[in-house]
């Protein structure tokens, strides 16, 4: 984010009330709030219950990559997530004129690619895991995998590339042995942080808890991420692999996002990217939109990410199954930029929530907060 005098000021007088439309661009734009939305937000959804697709009875929908940008690009949003799924073949090399016809697609629509994710879990091949897998031809297919992706992203122009181990976990006690998957899991990441130092960008690990593991993923929270990405580092670089933290993910394991941010800044473990969306505490992986639960915790973990100068992307990973895509995506773009304007209003005038922390107790602090949050006053000397 970038914050100036002049910018803060225009918090109370231009960006004052509610903010809609073509404001919510030049809010981000004031402040460089970097936003994305991932590919998949943009297309249909299938589950157990719906197979075919939510949209499959709308022959006018276009659910191939290049229908997935038009939608995101609807919304207004510049910036676009991909897997690195849409630019292989079947033999899981890239494919360099999909590559072409991407870049393409993104330069006429005015829009650029800022994250490139690994998808190595929805082929069957990878359903007792891909980095992790116990058989070891199947693990160093995955770390080719993992490998070419630092080159895909680059060849998109993303500024990162990521990987969320989605298959590698245990569903039973006893099924693997945790210790050998960690090691193995820290190889692949540390695969994944040079194929980044080659290519100039930065490579990020995502934690979740579990799902589609249902007992435990490999790193079921930010601080078992942290600890891989500190043994990757020591090898690779300082600040070359570090974390993309799902805000969906943090409410699974029902713990404070803002404190996860404030831990990687103090054990130095970079922040590289961030996944908006909305879930239930202690439930499953939801991806509803963002900005429709608890706001105190939302605006408590963008305020975290200013103070803590986050200067990646918020991008929406959601899966609004049965809402129309343009208008779900939408209207998470425009929850989250309310929900910053208060995270930077509080940020305007944090001596007054300084002041009201050092003594410790908790009516203070809401009397000082209680207008910006729930209503986007300033505080109140």
């Amino acid at each position: 984010m970038r914050i100036t005098p002049r910018g803060l000021s225009k918090l109370t007088k231009e960006y004052r009330g509610w903010l809609e439309g073509d404001r919510i661009q030049a809010f981000f734009d004031e402040f460089n709030i970097k936003f994305a939305i991932g590919h998949w937000a943009a297309g249909d959804f299938k589950d157990r219950f719906a197979p075919d697709g939510y949209q499959s009875n709308n022959p006018s929908f276009r659910n191939d990559v290049f229908g997935q940008i038009d939608r995101v690009h609807q919304v207004g949003c510049r910036a676009i997530e991909f897997h690195e799924q849409v630019f292989i073949d079947r033999n899981y090399k890239r494919d360099d004129h999909k590559i072409r016809e991407v870049r393409d697609a993104l330069k006429q629509n005015g829009m650029y690619c800022n994250n490139m994710n690994i998808n190595c879990w929805s082929d069957p091949k990878w359903k007792l895991g891909a980095a992790c897998n116990p058989d070891p031809a199947i693990r160093r297919d995955a770390l080719a995998l993992i490998d070419q992706a630092g080159d895909i992203a680059k060849a998109l122009g993303a500024s990162s590339v990521a990987l969320w181990p989605g298959s590698d976990g245990w569903d039973y006690h006893f099924q693997i042995n945790e210790g050998k998957a960690l090691e193995w899991y820290i190889q692949a990441c540390t695969v994944l942080a040079k194929s980044a130092k080659r290519n100039g960008i930065k490579a990020a690990t995502e934690p979740k808890v579990h799902e589609p593991r249902e007992m435990n993923m490999i790193i079921k929270s930010v601080a078992k991420a942290a600890l891989v990405c500190e043994r990757v580092n020591a090898t690779v670089g300082k600040g070359i692999m570090g974390i993309n933290i799902d805000y969906g993910h943090e409410q699974m394991d029902n713990n404070t996002p803002a404190d996860s941010v404030y831990m990687l800044k103090v054990i130095g473990v970079p922040l590289i990217a961030s996944h908006i969306n909305e879930a239930k505490p202690k439930s499953n992986d939801e991806d509803r939109i963002a900005g429709t639960g608890d706001w105190w915790r939302m605006v408590e973990y963008i305020y975290a990410c200013v103070e803590t100068g986050f200067n990646g992307h918020f991008a929406e990973d959601q899966f609004t199954y049965r809402d129309e895509p343009v208008a779900a995506m939408a209207a998470s773009r425009e929850f989250f930029a309310n929900i910053a304007k208060r995270a930077l209003l509080i940020w305007k005038d944090r001596d007054i929530l300084l002041k009201a922390q050092a003594q410790g107790d908790g009516p203070p602090v809401l009397n000082a907060l209680k207008r910006t949050i729930l209503s986007g006053e300033p505080m109140r000397r």
